[in-house]
């Protein structure tokens, strides 16, 4: 059951949500772009593939057991947006008849950026945001890349999950914030729930355990003192443990580059309480657009990166993804994109992980006119619209699919 106590700006856009979501993910006819070459729609692999193979195993137990499937996604605008990872997961949750897993989401619209589909945060007070990027560099800083602080002596806040979420209901939300004892908060609900509190100040975030379902929450957030200033939130994890199902981690902020999450003091320790499963890395357009772009420093970065997530969730399937063609100010098409896949390969080699070639399944240098050309991108051939992000988003699965399908021998 609902909470119905929403700010009355955040039905509006759930009203929106309700009335256009079946447009939103629309399935293409992909065939009909003859400049997409799906021959190079699979996935690579080095000669030890044994992380993937353990993940295909636990999709089988799916079909007989209760489980989560956790799938992490990283990157910076292209995930920020939340539509390419959405369709991704909407295809795993469809192909095996699951309701249950749920979504980790920043709340992206009280830091007044763009954000993820599936989930609107809310607020009734003001905020700051923090993240990993130029001026708005600040410490400390978690998984998402991005901060939102307040120093409010009251404020609500809270999160709605929306029509395009896979996983409309949750039993269990948790909130990753800084423990600060000048502040206190708890959920404001005008319906009698039951629910357990459990505060996990070691791994970062407070859980609260509901005996019913609901789509929405909200908090309220009291200052005691002004001892310690600014209560910081991260993130906001809406699931559903009751069934099984697949739970998507959008970790995505606009700008990012393969170093920005190494400046994230907390990242390995919230990264830590997902247990993923599958982390697909989705960065390299920001780092490529730079002019001191060096393929051997991004292959330090991708290392120290991949390290820490291996550290975080041992034993995990990793997919790179290959940086999409763009173009550096509208203008010139972006020969270092070339540089950055021959960089995805060596790493898939040093690290045992799997690449899914996204540049030469576009269609390679240039490519990206065709796609805009054919209203799959944006005007600034670097971004793609819902249809090219819904394009990406099929085709990922079709490549992960393929591959769990052809590797079932080696599963059994």
């Amino acid at each position: 059951m609902p909470i119905t106590s929403h700010i009355k700006q955040n039905s509006l856009i759930l009203f929106f949500v309700l009335c256009f979501g079946n447009s939103f993910y629309a399935q293409e006819d992909i065939s009909r772009f003859k400049f997409i070459d799906r021959t190079f729609n699979h996935l690579y692999y080095s000669k030890d593939s044994s992380s993937f193979i353990n993940f295909f195993r636990k999709l089988n137990t799916l079909k007989n057991s209760k489980q989560r499937i956790t799938i992490a996604h990283i990157g910076g605008s292209h995930v920020q947006g939340g539509i390419w990872s959405n369709t991704f997961v909407r295809h795993f949750q469809q192909e095996f008849k699951s309701t249950g897993g749920g979504y980790f989401s920043f709340p992206y619209k009280i830091a007044k950026t763009n954000g993820q589909p599936y989930a609107r945060s809310f607020s009734s007070g003001k905020w700051k945001k923090c993240r990993a990027i130029g001026k708005d560099f600040c410490l400390p800083l978690g998984m998402s890349g991005m901060n939102i602080s307040t120093n409010d002596s009251t404020n609500l806040f809270g999160l709605t999950l929306t029509a395009h979420a896979i996983c409309r209901t949750a039993n269990c939300v948790k909130v990753y914030h800084n423990f600060n004892n000048s502040f206190e908060f708890d959920v404001n609900l005008q319906e009698n729930y039951k629910y357990e509190r459990i505060d996990y100040s070691k791994q970062g975030f407070t859980l609260f355990k509901f005996d019913m379902v609901l789509d929405s929450i909200m908090f309220k957030l009291t200052r005691k003192d002004t001892l310690k200033k600014d209560f910081i939130v991260y993130g906001i994890s809406m699931e559903n443990d009751l069934n099984s199902g697949f739970f998507l981690a959008g970790l995505g902020a606009n700008g990012a580059s393969s170093v920005s999450f190494l400046r994230c003091s907390e990242f390995t320790a919230q990264f830590e309480t997902l247990s993923a499963d599958l982390v697909i890395l989705s960065l390299g357009v920001n780092d490529t657009q730079s002019k001191g772009f060096e393929k051997e420093e991004y292959i330090e970065h991708y290392d120290s990166l991949i390290t820490a997530i291996k550290k975080a969730s041992p034993g995990v399937a990793i997919l790179l993804t290959t940086t999409t063609d763009n173009f550096i100010k509208r203008k010139t098409s972006n020969k270092r994109t070339a540089t950055a896949k021959e960089a995805m390969f060596e790493l898939m080699e040093k690290h045992n992980v799997a690449v899914w070639d996204l540049y030469s399944i576009m269609g390679g240098y240039k490519s990206i006119t065709k796609w805009y050309k054919n209203g799959l991108a944006a005007r600034d051939k670097v971004h793609f619209n819902a249809k090219g992000y819904n394009i990406l988003g099929d085709m990922m699965f079709e490549a992960v699919n393929k591959s769990y399908q052809h590797n079932q021998k080696k599963i059994n």
